[in-house]
């Protein structure tokens, strides 16, 4: 019945979405009184409609010019779909001369007010420029009066002189009702598609060829007697164009889910590569297509890449004392990565060119990701380390679908030494030999030696990171209890634990303890090795807490894990799309000593156990004793993958449900 209702409502939904009008400004009432979306009814916000229309077009001064025409309508339902109404728009430069263009910009937001459209216009007001990096500038549009149930709608059109297509997008984390797509490009340019592959929605895309005409007009020059003329003369050619269309309706919502990544590797998408430039006879002029080693070598010829690592004498007299005494390549990496951090701070920005130089990098003391890490690598080289640039492309960059240079976004270092390598980033302060942030660890990076030669190298943890926990527990007459905790972190866990609370107040760090752990009181935090990242991080503090003992007819019931233990699972769907990323292995390990307080005796106790899921790829053990005075827990979670594919997740599910029932199960103490 259910299934059959579904249907109903989509199918009147689809026939309604044909009858709209989707001209800009016409806004119907219906749409704006639409209170939740009709198939989404969990969304925020929906798109409407939206139409993209890219095409070249033929001038005179530049020949081929690209233009990119966007309309877009969005409904918003509520509060937390007020972020839609800020839309940015990127524009490239590549040096003067070339510089992508916004015109036709326009915008209005509409409100149902007592039955009738009221419309505010955007004005110059909600439209911020700025330059995000030497190439990239951002256009923000912030649309006027949003409120709940509003539409905005904007259109606008950007002239670009790049032959380079952006990717198209077809899915979004808010649902889509009706989406038109055309890409029209001259016959002289052909452009390999990719749709990514790892979607779980895959839109209906045409290719067809059209005939196109264009005029022109030339100038001639004409010397008559002692003065110079200039004539024109005109004329025209016929080409073909390559033509792809898409027309999708009721596209569903990304819908992120726990530790799965990040979700727009899976997002609906089409990369569109140049691979060829054509002459009028359809012979190759200019050819672009690429494997992996010819991108990667075409970045190390860069100047602003390869160049630069062979520039030592800015700084060779500095770090010679550092390393004249140490004889391991690995720890000369861990010395000079320390130097590079403490005399050169990130600024925030991507990217595997060098933005300064690592020469003025160094001066100045600060750079991007190029500027730190290939500074770092010239150190090492100009010390005999056979150190070399992984080229990288962020988690939030997604994984690339093809080789492109577009396909990497940031560079590390690696160190090889006989048949070990060691990965370095000197733009995280609290990062180690092998411990890069977590921004770095998608998948692998591509190696680039100094012969020339480049490989791909998991950029994937191998080792365990840790944390282990002691607590010692005592029950009060009053059913309240106190006691002291105690934790050692160690690699992911511990850049992780130092990036969120080191520089802190003392204030800020006690409610972040306390943050959903019942009513708890934490006191004398005791935080050791802070900034001593070649240490664990050493934590320890003293608590009371309220209401973690229930008294029930004269006998104690709790969980003995309190304050500590996992109260529901991120894991809830039946079914997941995606895999699961937890980006590094790890093991949660918890010691806990619980005084039996006086006059009562131990009436049951949770049983031992231990589950293992897939081949020891996790583990979870719970072993609790009575030793006297005391109840003694020692719990241990492994996970010894930080991947595991969608097709394992029911399993894993089941697996980690049992882990989280295990640690609610309660002891009772009988009074005597």
């Amino acid at each position: 019945m259910k299934q059959l209702l579904a249907l109903i409502l989509l199918v009147a939904f689809t026939m309604s979405s044909k009858a709209q009008n989707y001209k800009f400004g016409k806004v119907s009432v219906e749409e704006l009184a639409q209170k939740q979306h009709p198939i989404d009814s969990a969304a925020n916000a929906a798109i409407l409609y939206k139409n993209e229309n890219i095409y070249f077009e033929f001038t005179d001064e530049r020949g081929f010019v690209q233009r990119r025409q966007v309309h877009e309508r969005i409904k918003i339902y509520n509060k937390d779909g007020f972020n839609y109404a800020t839309e940015k728009i990127f524009l490239y430069q590549a040096g003067a001369g070339s510089k992508e263009k916004l015109t036709g910009l326009k915008g209005y937001t509409y409100n149902l007010v007592n039955g009738k459209i009221e419309k505010d216009k955007l004005k110059k007001e909600g439209i911020f420029e700025e330059d995000a990096t030497d190439f990239i500038e951002i256009n923000t549009i912030t649309m006027p009066n949003v409120n709940e149930g509003c539409i905005i709608e904007f259109t606008y059109d950007v002239i670009s002189p790049f032959l380079t297509i952006d990717d198209i997008v077809f899915q979004y984390n808010i649902p889509i009702d009706k989406l038109d797509l055309k890409i029209a490009s001259p016959e002289y340019y052909v452009y390999n598609k990719k749709v990514n592959p790892r979607a779980f929605y895959y839109p209906n895309i045409k290719s067809t060829v059209e005939n196109k005409s264009a005029t022109y007009k030339r100038t001639v020059q004409n010397n008559q007697a002692s003065r110079s003329v200039k004539n024109y003369s005109s004329g025209s050619f016929e080409y073909k164009v390559n033509v792809l269309t898409a027309n999708e309706s009721n596209i569903p919502s990304l819908k992120g889910e726990a530790y799965a990544g990040n979700m727009d590797n899976y997002r609906a998408k089409m990369s569109l590569e140049l691979s060829a430039i054509l002459n009028t006879y359809g012979a190759v002029e200019k050819s672009f297509s690429s494997n992996w080693e010819n991108v990667s070598k075409t970045i190390y010829d860069d100047s602003d890449f390869g160049n630069q690592l062979n520039r030592s004498g800015f700084f060779k007299e500095d770090i010679q004392s550092l390393v004249a005494s140490v004889n391991d390549d690995f720890q000369k990496g861990f010395v000079l990565q320390s130097y590079v951090k403490s005399k050169v701070k990130w600024n925030g920005l991507y990217g595997f060119r060098a933005q300064k130089g690592i020469r003025k990098a160094y001066k100045e003391g600060e750079g991007n990701v190029a500027d730190i890490n290939l500074l770092l690598i010239a150190m090492l080289r100009s010390q005999g380390v056979n150190a070399n640039p992984v080229l990288v492309s962020t988690k939030n960059n997604g994984i690339p679908l093809f080789p492109t240079r577009k396909g990497f976004n940031y560079v590390i270092c690696m160190v090889e030494n006989q048949d070990s390598y060691a990965l370095f980033d000197a733009t995280e302060m609290y990062s180690m030999v092998n411990v890069l942030p977590q921004r770095a660890l998608n998948w692998q990076g591509r190696v680039i030696k100094d012969d020339g030669t480049s490989g791909w190298v998991s950029l994937r943890p191998t080792g365990k990171a840790t944390e282990s926990t002691s607590l010692n527990v005592k029950i009060n007459e009053d059913f309240t209890i106190n006691g002291k905790v105690r934790r050692n972190i160690s690699d992911h866990l511990a850049l992780s634990y130092r990036k969120s609370n080191t520089g802190i107040s003392a204030d800020e760090h006690r409610k972040r303890l306390e943050k959903n752990k019942g009513d708890i009181e934490v006191s004398n935090i005791d935080y050791k090795n802070d900034t001593d990242i070649t240490q664990p991080v050493r934590l320890s503090y003293d608590y009371t807490l309220s209401d973690g003992i229930d008294d029930i007819g004269g006998n104690l019931y709790f969980s003995p894990m309190f304050f500590m233990a996992t109260k529901e699972s991120p894991f809830k769907l039946e079914e997941r799309q995606y895999p699961i990323d937890f980006s590094f292995p790890f093991e949660d390990k918890y010691v806990i000593n619980i005084m039996i307080p006086d006059g009562y005796q131990v009436e049951s106790l949770p049983e031992n156990g231990a589950y293992e899921f897939k081949d020891n790829d996790a583990k979870f053990t719970y072993i609790i004793k009575e030793s006297g005075k005391f109840l003694q827990l020692n719990i241990s979670l492994e996970m010894n993958t930080s991947f595991i594919n969608s097709d394992d997740y029911k399993v894993f599910k089941d697996f980690y449900e049992k882990i989280v029932e295990k640690q609610s199960e309660q002891v009772v103490l009988k009074k005597v």
